[in-house]
């Protein structure tokens, strides 16, 4: 999979590629690009936004500035989905992930605050996702978030069978996952429950989905 990521700080990402899971599969099933608006614009000094029309406090990411990025990469409309990432967005939940993963090659546009020009989002993007409801400083988090949740669904970037069980997993059937203990059985009074130090896997089994089970209920407010 390629994955290109548009951003006005690409050097944000460095601590991201040597961190697992993304470590294991940078240049092997991953091939990550980073590419700075900045170097490209066709605006002097490196200039890439603008003050908004109608006014207004903070400033805009150019709709010109983005399409020549996008040019001095592509050559022409990219032929992979570009996702432009902003509240206005579509919210990225685990299917959302997992149908990303399955993609050739993405690309991704970041942005300050909400600064879009919205001609970027309606014209050169052909998707947007949201990873929550509220405004950060930039858009590189957004791109971190979706970098780290599509590189660990990657071919080899988990141990095997290390993904199976975790919340939103198909195994749990989209639901939460269960609660987890380790050493030691006791500590200042708080016990680990009776049933994972049985030793049947069976009943394990069973108490664990029926934790899940609980615990999603309870997330969504119907238990």
């Amino acid at each position: 999979m390629r994955l290109d990521i548009f951003t006005q700080v690409p050097h944000a990402f460095a601590w991201m590629t040597e961190q697992r899971p993304l470590a294991a599969v940078l240049g092997t099933e991953l091939e990550l690009r980073l590419f700075n608006y900045r170097d490209t614009t066709p605006l002097r000094s490196g200039q890439v936004d603008d003050e908004p029309y109608g006014g207004g406090a903070g400033m805009v990411l150019r709709v010109d500035v983005v399409a020549a990025a996008l040019d001095a990469v592509y050559g022409s409309s990219p032929d992979q989905r570009v996702i432009a990432l902003t509240p206005q967005g579509r919210p990225l939940t685990q299917s959302v992930v997992e149908e990303l993963a399955a993609e050739p090659a993405l690309t991704l546009l970041s942005s300050r605050f909400e600064g879009f020009d919205e001609r970027i989002v309606t014209h050169l993007a052909s998707d947007a996702i949201s990873i929550g409801p509220y405004v950060l400083s930039g858009g590189e988090l957004p791109a971190m978030v979706l970098l780290d949740a599509i590189g660990r669904r990657l071919p080899g970037a988990l141990a095997e069978g290390s993904g199976e069980h975790e919340s939103f997993s198909t195994e749990l059937d989209g639901g939460l996952e269960y609660p987890h203990y380790t050493r030691p059985a006791e500590f200042r009074g708080w016990t680990v429950p009776e049933i994972l130090l049985s030793g049947d896997h069976g009943r394990v089994d069973e108490w664990r989905k029926a934790q899940s089970r609980e615990r999603s209920a309870d997330r969504m407010g119907t238990g």
